[in-house]
């Protein structure tokens, strides 16, 4: 028989002793708890991924006009291709006044134009970077941007009218390391908008749902109830 007196207010439960894991529905986390995908990026860590995204455009810039300087002097222009993988991959020589695929040809000036532009909104999105991925893609898209803006400024015919140097010949076009930088950006970036990571570093979707809205605090239960 209990010796409770009917109606008394049960016992209070013990304290966890210090070490043991909080009891579910504690206000206190147990442990560490996973990064928050969509928590900012320190300022810190903003810093060190402009600094390699501008790194990595230099470098980019410094191969692309090394390269064009070393095709200058080591081939000829109107020359016959010079193999270099078969008849897939060759070198030549060429000045190439328009785009890839050598389009709009007789509108350089308008191609420089869209080139400033271009580079003028990556430095500007760069300030928000907040993922490796995004440092990567922008950094070889700005050096790639700059390596051939640098030809239309600075070569034959004119200033802001100068002709690409292209000479990797891929039998369909001829390019060169500025073009590569470019397209694997584009591929990048491909790449991570379809995982759905942002220019900030954020996952705004994650297996194909968008990340589940912050769920209603629990209505406080009445003490009385059940009695």
């Amino acid at each position: 028989m209990s010796t409770t007196p009917a109606g008394s207010a049960p016992a209070p439960e013990p304290a966890p002793r210090d070490g043991a894991p909080e009891m579910p529905g504690s206000d206190a986390p147990a442990g560490d708890a996973p990064q928050d995908a969509g928590a900012p990026v320190s300022a810190e860590r903003r810093r060190k991924l402009i600094t390699g995204t501008f790194v990595l455009a230099a470098l980019v810039l410094l191969i692309d006009q090394l390269t064009k300087w070393w095709a200058e002097s080591a081939l000829v222009w109107g020359d016959d291709p010079k193999p270099l993988i078969g008849e897939l991959l060759q070198l030549r020589l060429i000045y190439n006044p328009g785009a890839a695929l050598s389009i709009a040809t007789g509108m350089t000036w308008i191609l420089t134009i869209v080139v400033v532009i271009v580079v003028v909104v990556i430095v500007r999105a760069i300030r928000r970077i907040g993922s490796t991925g995004w440092a990567v893609a922008l950094g070889l898209l700005l050096g790639g941007a700059l390596g051939n803006l640098g030809d239309r400024f600075f070569r034959e015919p004119g200033f802001a009218r100068g002709h690409v140097v292209d000479f990797i010949d891929y039998g369909v076009f001829v390019g060169n390391v500025a073009d590569i930088a470019i397209v694997a950006a584009a591929v990048l970036i491909v790449i991570l908008s379809f995982r759905g990571i942002g220019l900030d570093g954020r996952r705004h979707v994650e297996d194909g749902d968008a990340l589940p809205e912050p769920s209603e605090p629990a209505a406080p239960s009445d003490p009385t109830e059940g009695r």
